[in-house]
């Protein structure tokens, strides 16, 4: 199922299926932060490492399957299957966008 995602946001599920975490890292502004797993990272450097860690610890496909909005972010929930313990499961992306950028992102269950 496919469903239309803001541009930054389609930027970040493609870099992630496609492209690997420099790609990803350029979908954030310089000082954005990311919330996953009990750990904040801030800034592209610290985002860049982070997905290059998790993608080399686990393969998986994230396919985006909900969109709402909540305040000012957007939740994307999406489905994803791969070799991490738990598979497969649905997890919350909360995105804060600013401008054409992400500025933050939180993961959660």
């Amino acid at each position: 199922m496919s469903i239309p995602l803001p541009r930054p946001i389609a930027a970040y599920f493609e870099a992630d299926r496609k492209e690997g975490a420099e790609a990803v890292a350029r979908c954030f502004t310089d000082n954005a932060t990311v919330k996953d797993e009990g750990h904040i990272y801030t800034g592209r450097e610290a985002i860049r490492l982070w997905k290059a860690e998790s993608s080399a610890k686990y393969s998986y496909t994230a396919e985006p399957v909900a969109i709402a909005q909540d305040d000012r972010r957007t939740v994307v929930t999406s489905h994803l299957v791969g070799d991490f313990p738990g598979s497969p499961v649905d997890l919350r992306y909360f995105f804060t966008l600013e401008d054409d950028d992400i500025a933050a992102l939180e993961i959660v269950p």
